[in-house]
């Protein structure tokens, strides 16, 4: 139930992603009133090591606010915060200040920590408790690195936090929060019993004395302090990770609704209900939010499929093979031929994430001819981002019993049709592109929206949807089949393909 009487102001959602920052504004219909974004630093102190200054997060935080809020002068009903999941933030409770950078999503300085952990016999536990893989990707192998190799101490005055954390307790003056969702992608939490796991706690030498209390999804936090650009007293009052709260500024609310959201990678999440299903190899099982109900708080859950390379993967034909000059390029220069001519391009140039988990497997063309040209690799760019996501479609509709009703899309690559095409005959299912691409912000936006009474129910969420364009399956099925098949063969040939 909203904590206000209704409130007739706009909703301000701060996305703090990977490279940047967004802070983006609502209205109450929904509609974007505008944005800034600052980009903070990357740093790379060793291979496969990525980290952030969590202060400089913090500053793009404060520079967006102060310039939407000059943009945007309406008054404020409430702040939401959705951000990059994974990555791990430790900081003195005294001073506010972190003691480490911050280690990214991206590190992979505990690869081999993992693999000792599955060999010992972990791995049921996790999957069991956690919905997860025992992959660097996630926090909990990252905070112990800190604890027993970065230097970090353990004491009364250390808090961990994942990056929506450390912007609670950066805006409010100190409140140790987080939501279900980032908590259900540290490896530590337990998403059937919601509760932090004392026993994998104890595995990884994790402190719960440092750990912040988890909340629902949409409820307030707290309240911002006077020294910031939007003002005192400014409810915080909605959190989710940024792919559970794009699947929310979705509105897919029920089961069997799915998103895709194309960036570098892809991440598709299909809302798999309220009960939480069992591990299924391939993909992870997420909370994808937690809202108060009149039985108390009731938990939605997720299956969700990461696929590494998508964007990037025109990224590198632009950079790396010079094919185009700009990824604006890619579309027109795909549709310039029927088809590919029988080239497949599998983009593994990160391994395989869902539903195969293969770090080994290595980047393929195969099929290429004398008549093969920039057209030809361009369409089977596009081509394999669809083939991707259908891998991992099919994976969840087997795992659920039942496929998916549609796929709503977001993200950069969304803008072509010619993917959306393609991937509408590969699921055989619509594929709906939302009218507002930042859906991520805008989830946050609801969530926080609801606690304060802006929106009354996520039926509102569903008034506000709609859709730029729909994309129904026309294609031969033949074909259709045919193309994927020669897909899989080609995925084949990319995997274990690292031996080193």
């Amino acid at each position: 139930m909203p904590l206000q009487s209704r409130f007739v102001g706009i909703v301000i959602a701060i996305d703090a992603g990977t490279t940047g920052v967004r802070s983006f504004a609502v209205d109450e219909a929904g509609t974007p009133l505008g944005f800034a974004y600052r980009e903070f630093a990357q740093h790379f102190p060793r291979p496969g090591w990525v980290e952030h200054d969590a202060n400089e997060i913090w500053q793009a935080v404060v520079a967006t606010l102060a310039e939407l809020t000059t943009a945007v002068s309406q008054p404020v009903a409430a702040i939401g915060i959705t951000d990059q999941r994974e990555t791990v933030v430790l900081w003195d409770k005294r001073t506010g200040e972190p003691r480490h950078r911050a280690i990214v999503w991206q590190d992979r300085r505990t690869a081999a920590r993992c693999e000792g952990l599955e060999q010992d016999g972990h791995l049921p536990l996790i999957r069991k408790t956690t919905g997860l893989v025992l992959d660097p990707y996630f926090s909990g192998t990252k905070i112990e690195w800190l604890l027993h190799e970065g230097g970090v101490v353990a004491d009364e005055h250390l808090a961990f936090g994942t990056v929506d954390s450390w912007l609670v307790w950066k805006l409010t003056g100190g409140a140790h929060l987080t939501d279900a969702t980032n908590a259900s992608r540290t490896l530590i939490y337990d998403i059937r019993n919601g509760c932090w796991s004392e026993e994998i706690c104890a595995l990884l030498g994790v402190p719960m004395a440092a750990l912040p209390e988890v909340r629902p999804s949409s409820g307030r936090f707290g309240v911002t302090t006077a020294d910031l650009p939007v003002g005192a007293g400014i409810p915080v009052s909605g959190i989710a990770g940024d792919q559970q709260a794009a699947l929310f500024g979705q509105a897919c609310f029920e089961p069997g609704q799915a998103k895709n959201t194309y960036g570098t990678g892809s991440f598709v999440l299909m809302n798999v209900g309220t009960t939480c299903p069992e591990p299924v190899e391939g993909l992870l099982t997420t909370i994808a939010w937690d809202l108060d109900s009149p039985d108390g708080v009731e938990t939605t859950y997720a299956y969700e499929g990461a696929i590494f390379v998508t964007g990037a993967a025109i990224q590198w034909l632009r950079d790396g093979l010079g094919l185009i000059s700009d990824a604006a390029e890619t579309e027109p220069l795909a549709a310039s031929v029927a088809d590919s001519g029988g080239v497949v391009f599998v983009p593994a140039l990160a391994g395989l994430g869902s539903p195969y988990w293969d770090p080994r497997a290595r980047g393929t063309i195969v099929g290429l001819t004398r008549g093969t040209g920039r057209a030809e690799l361009a369409r089977a760019t596009v081509e394999a981002m669809a083939f991707q996501t259908r891998d991992v479609v099919d994976a969840m509709a087997g795992a659920s019993g039942t496929g998916v009703t549609d796929l709503r899309v977001d993200g950069g690559a969304s803008v072509m049709d010619l993917l959306l095409q393609i991937q509408a005959d590969q699921l055989d299912v619509p594929v709906i592109r939302s009218a507002v691409a930042e859906t991520t912000a805008l989830g946050a936006a609801y969530l926080a929206g609801l606690a304060e009474g802006v929106w009354d129910s996520p039926a509102d969420v569903v008034a506000n949807w709609s859709a730029d364009a729909t994309f129904t399956p026309t294609g031969d099925r033949s074909v259709v089949e045919r193309d994927y098949a020669r897909w899989q063969r080609a995925v084949e040939r990319s995997r274990d393909w690292e031996q080193d």
